[in-house]
């Protein structure tokens, strides 16, 4: 079994000694005497939990700064559906690998996808060992063969590592009826798979769902028709009301906030003191490339406790603390994954970041610099379950994934 010894580093404050063996923390201590296989020097460095993202369409690499500045349904209507209409299962392996890079390189070691050509999101993700859940996706309009072919290959897939999983992905409410979201459900039940879909991101949503249901919003309609539950991830719940809360925080519902995304397509700004009141279970996405333009959790955490002091007017809301939790142990949490906090036992996802950089000095708070001032260059190093994506800021691949995704630009 292959081991890493990662020797004085900086872990709360505290100079410690970090074995990993296999693909889990086994040992942290002061001065562990063992041979391994591997020795990182951590002076002058810290280790620190990766990012989750829990919300992304990955694929959409391709599309960034395409149709940007465009109000929401003219901007997929007329350009981002028929664009992605065009795009091939070697175009998405391309641009997934292409999000992956990214990933890495800001420090996320898992994502939450919901995008087309499942497989091919598979072929890069088994290559690049991260961790991820595909979202086997479902649109109506899209037609009765693709739908019965994307729940027969629902029902017979077979993870090829325990890094990889998939998610049944309704895209929303407006673009799937009651009897389909119903039949997903079920299948997501019998096959005890996340249940991934949109909910109330914009004020039209909202809208057009109360004319068309009673005057129920998104949530309560979704309640209604029994599809809430433990199991089910809800990305965007911007426009939530009280009852809304109560509802998602009573069924055990995720929700993930995606603040740039929001602000971006002008959808609007979350409700941190409401989800705060219900003791709502909140991770953090990034949403697509086309509608964020990046990949960075960092600047995630940092629009999102910005974003909600300035909508709020009050500057204690959503502290650093919070939204780290939003962004790396949460996110773990709701996917059943025994990560998310550098511990022994669990499985070894980490980050290992320059203390020398300017954007880290001076420390008063690790985790205050780390939403507020850092970016990606304070990231020397990535681990995910023991294996090592990023060393000393080089990714392997990287400039040949680089090149290939260039010349897939549609």
């Amino acid at each position: 079994m292959k081991t890493i010894l990662i020797k004085n580093i900086s872990l709360k404050n505290r100079i410690v000694d970090i074995l990993i063996e296999g693909n889990t923390f086994k040992q942290i201590d002061q001065n562990i005497i063992v041979k391994a296989d591997k020795i990182i020097d951590g002076t002058n460095k810290a280790i620190i939990q990766p990012f989750y993202n829990m919300h992304t369409h990955s694929s959409m690499t391709l599309l960034r700064g395409y149709g940007d500045d465009m109000r929401l349904f003219e901007w997929l209507s007329e350009y981002i559906w028929p664009q992605e209409a065009k795009l091939t299962p070697e175009d998405i392996y391309n641009g997934t690998r292409l999000a992956i890079v990214e990933m890495i390189r800001s420090g996320t070691v898992f994502f939450l996808d919901m995008y087309w050509h499942h497989e091919a999101i598979i072929r890069a993700v088994e290559e690049m060992k991260v961790r991820a859940s595909i979202g086997v996706t479902f649109i109506e309009e899209r037609g009765k063969t693709e739908i019965e072919e994307n729940i027969n290959f629902i029902n017979n897939f077979k993870p090829s590592s325990d890094l990889i999983t998939i998610n049944v992905a309704p895209h929303a409410i407006y673009t799937v009826g009651k009897d389909l979201y119903q039949e997903l459900f079920k299948v997501a039940k019998e096959n005890n798979l996340k249940f991934n879909t949109h909910l109330s991101e914009t004020i039209k949503e909202v809208k057009d769902c109360r004319e068309a249901n009673n005057n129920l919003t998104p949530t309560e309609y979704l309640d209604s028709i029994g599809v809430l539950d433990h199991n089910t991830i809800a990305a965007h719940c911007v426009h939530l009301t009280e009852h809304d809360a109560e509802i998602l925080s009573s069924r055990g519902v995720t929700l993930v906030h995606n603040p740039c995304a929001n602000m971006k397509l002008a959808s609007g700004a979350f409700n941190v003191p409401l989800v705060n009141k219900y003791e709502c279970k909140v991770c953090l996405g990034t949403d697509g490339t086309s509608s964020n333009n990046n990949l960075s959790m960092m600047e995630e955490m940092k629009f999102a406790a910005l974003l909600a002091k300035v909508s709020y007017n009050d500057t204690a809301l959503l502290s650093a603390n919070q939204v780290f939790a939003w962004a790396t142990k949460n996110g773990a949490k709701a996917m059943g994954i025994n990560s998310g906090s550098i511990k022994e036992g669990k499985l070894a996802d980490c980050l290992i970041v320059d203390l020398n950089s300017d954007r880290l000095i001076p420390n008063h708070n690790l985790i205050s610099n780390w939403v507020y001032s850092a970016d990606s260059r304070c990231i020397e190093t990535v681990i995910c379950n023991g294996n090592i994506l990023m060393e000393d800021r080089i990714i392997p691949n990287e400039a040949e994934i680089l090149e290939k995704a260039k010349r897939t630009i549609i």
